[in-house]
């Protein structure tokens, strides 16, 4: 949504030079909840085509999805100082890119089995300062609620994703154990655990599938 916002901007501004004020960013609440629209409508139209071949809707999850994602400060986080600290430009890049991979594998595979059985995204919170959170309520096919909650920060004035719970559990937090986790089985070898991270990410999604689940009320 944000790079489609930016692409209108500049066919006004090319249009009208003269006009001064500018088209205000999406609110976090509107930002998630655009989002999640478009993605759940592309998902619908191309399902059985994305069950063929998921890669195809990784790659459309990192078109939608992949704007919205600060992923250049979640890697950071994942890595941790101790470790970010150490690496070089190219293996801080090479791992942004393998982070949001795994994290489209990660939700594009729950998303698939995915049978619009109720996504409901909670009423706006205080945006008023740079951190902000926005919630999800997710019905699953036995009936089950998975409670979600994004939390985004403002960047440069426009919100972007940071961290993701998922039915209490704290993405980044699980994220972030792993890579410790890894760095050490791997004898602190960061090429190593940076280009194994796929495997890491299948883990992570292991720990939410083992999550207890909420009942219906």
């Amino acid at each position: 949504m944000i790079s489609t916002l930016r692409r209108g901007l500049l066919v006004m501004l090319a249009v009208f030079p003269l006009v001064s004020h500018a088209v205000a960013a999406p609110s976090a609440h509107e930002l998630v909840q655009d989002t999640t629209n478009r993605m759940l409508a592309d998902l619908k139209a191309n399902k059985e085509k994305y069950k063929q071949d998921p890669q195809d809707f990784y790659t459309a999850l990192n078109t939608i999805v992949g704007p919205v994602v600060d992923a250049e400060g979640i890697s950071k986080s994942i890595m941790t100082v101790k470790y970010s600290k150490k690496a070089t430009p190219a293996q801080m890049k090479t791992f942004e890119e393998n982070f949001k991979k795994g994290l489209f594998q990660f939700y594009g595979n729950a998303l698939l089995e995915y049978n619009n059985q109720g996504i409901t995204v909670d009423p706006a919170k205080d945006e008023s300062g740079n951190r902000t959170s926005v919630g999800m309520t997710v019905k699953g096919s036995n009936g089950a609620i998975y409670p979600v909650s994004y939390t985004l920060e403002k960047i440069n004035g426009e919100w972007k994703l940071r961290n993701v719970i998922i039915n209490g559990i704290n993405i980044g937090k699980l994220f972030r154990d792993q890579f410790a986790d890894a760095m050490q089985r791997n004898g602190n070898n960061l090429d190593q655990t940076i280009n194994s991270w796929a495997g890491e990410v299948a883990k992570a999604k292991e720990a939410t599938e083992k999550s207890p689940e909420k009942k219906p009320q």
